[in-house]
């Protein structure tokens, strides 16, 4: 009985799973857990209801859909084969072990600042720390001569950077700032500019679809704003109107780590970013991060001005002062969350008041929200996930575009109408339902 009880654990030790850690790498294992974290790997190398960084999730390009990868340690179908060179190769530098240039969905520009010490502790995480799965890759939708890979080759050439050695950038933080806040702010650049990538859905693309700046210095379009998948992914610059100049350092580290402030909620791919990633981050990498967002200037630094609260609409709605049809719609609809202040609730329902979300010049996200809805993640600090449900179905294009511009020109907000045509444009882009006839 002894003999067989010993065969029996000899056999269970035998098909233990190899990517279990020994002690030896338990802490290089877990500072690789963070820091895939940090860049919010599972978000697109896991289809929904799929396992761990199996791949298959569908990434959609202006040229036809990109498949995520298998990244688990699958030694036939995922990156098991792969020695740490071919994994710096691959995340650093967008080509895989077997020479092709990896599409730039994988936003290696931004990981190619990844210092050799953190792709390290990366590979040993992805090798012994999650469970291999094996599941075969799927090729893209792109047709060809779109499909063919060679042309890849030459964008990166184009537009990916050099890998910095070291992981640091040069000219990393303003120079007057103290040595201290030099210090913190050179963590929050590394942290947003490499593995959180922040850039890649909040700067603009060019006509080769790269990123416009990849940092700072390569002038003030870097996260300046862009669209992705529908949503306005919003400026993070210093702006006052639409980007982070009303937002205070404590501000940005509550929105990264609960998904909702004073001013806004993430919704979108934000609130899966926040779920995902930032709310797992330190504090202290937390404010770095803020630090040096709050660091950046301002796109447009001739505009000064600090939009201030105007109650003017408020006492319209309440005394009846107002009844256009986008006063109306407003009432009928988002008032008992939004209140007829605009002011929400705190950390609720979002303020539409002065909010940067509404005054951005590109409406694309408020048209969005009001078709489709919204929900805010649940993160361990704020586990209630409030929604927002879709009006498409109740309002037709001419309605939303009514309620919107109501929106952007009420309470202090200053932002441009907004139009029939553009909401019918993003209910196609966004596969929203028909609006009613009337």
């Amino acid at each position: 009985m002894i003999k067989h009880t010993l065969i029996a654990l000899a056999c269970v030790a035998a098909s233990a799973p190899a990517w279990a850690a020994d002690g030896a790498d338990a802490a290089l294992i877990k500072r690789g857990e963070y820091l895939s974290r940090a860049g919010d790997c599972v978000a697109c190398h896991t289809v929904k209801g799929g396992k761990p960084y199996a791949g298959g999730l569908g990434l959609d390009s202006p040229l036809g859909m990109i498949y995520s990868t298998n990244i688990t340690p699958d030694k036939d179908t995922g990156i098991g084969n792969y020695t740490l060179e071919d994994f710096d190769r691959a995340v650093r530098h967008g080509v895989a072990k077997d020479g092709h240039t990896l599409y730039p969905a994988m936003p290696y520009t931004s990981y190619a600042k990844v210092s050799p010490d953190d792709v390290k502790a990366l590979y040993a995480y992805f090798m012994q720390g999650v469970a291999p799965v094996r599941q075969e890759n799927r090729d893209t939708d792109i047709v060809w001569p779109l499909s063919m890979r060679w042309p890849l080759a030459m964008w990166r050439w184009v537009y990916a950077p050099d890998v910095a050695e070291g992981g640091t950038p040069a000219d990393p933080v303003p120079a007057s700032a103290p040595a201290g806040d030099q210090a913190v702010m050179l963590r929050g650049k590394y942290l947003i500019e490499g593995l959180g990538h922040c850039g890649a859905c909040h700067t603009p693309r060019g006509v080769g679809l790269q990123e416009k700046a990849l940092t700072d210095a390569d002038g003030t379009a870097f996260l300046s704003g862009g669209v992705i998948e529908g949503w306005l992914a919003k400026n993070l610059r210093g702006d006052a109107k639409d980007g982070l100049g009303s937002w205070s350092q404590q501000d940005i580290v509550a929105f990264l780590k609960t998904g909702r402030n004073a001013h806004s909620a993430a919704f979108g791919g934000m609130a899966q970013v926040v779920a995902d990633s930032t709310q797992h981050l330190s504090d202290e990498d937390l404010n770095a991060m803020a630090a040096y967002l709050k660091s950046l200037k301002p796109v447009d630094a001739k505009d000064t001005r600090k939009p201030s609260y105007d109650d003017k609409a408020a006492q319209a709605l309440r005394t009846g002062g107002d009844t256009s049809n986008g006063a109306m719609q407003f009432l009928n609809n988002c008032a008992a969350c939004h209140r007829s202040t605009g002011k929400g609730y705190a950390e609720t329902f979002p303020q539409l008041a002065l909010s940067s979300t509404v005054n951005s010049s590109d409406p694309t996200s408020l048209i969005h929200i009001v078709l489709k809805g919204g929900q805010m993640p649940a993160t361990q600090a704020a586990p209630t996930a409030y929604g927002m449900p879709g009006f498409d179905w109740r309002l037709n294009d001419a309605e939303v575009a009514e309620v919107v511009t109501f929106v952007r020109s009420s309470w202090g907000n200053q932002a441009a109408p907004v139009k029939a045509s553009d909401v019918a444009k993003v209910r196609k882009d966004v596969g929203a339902k028909p609006g009613p006839v009337r």
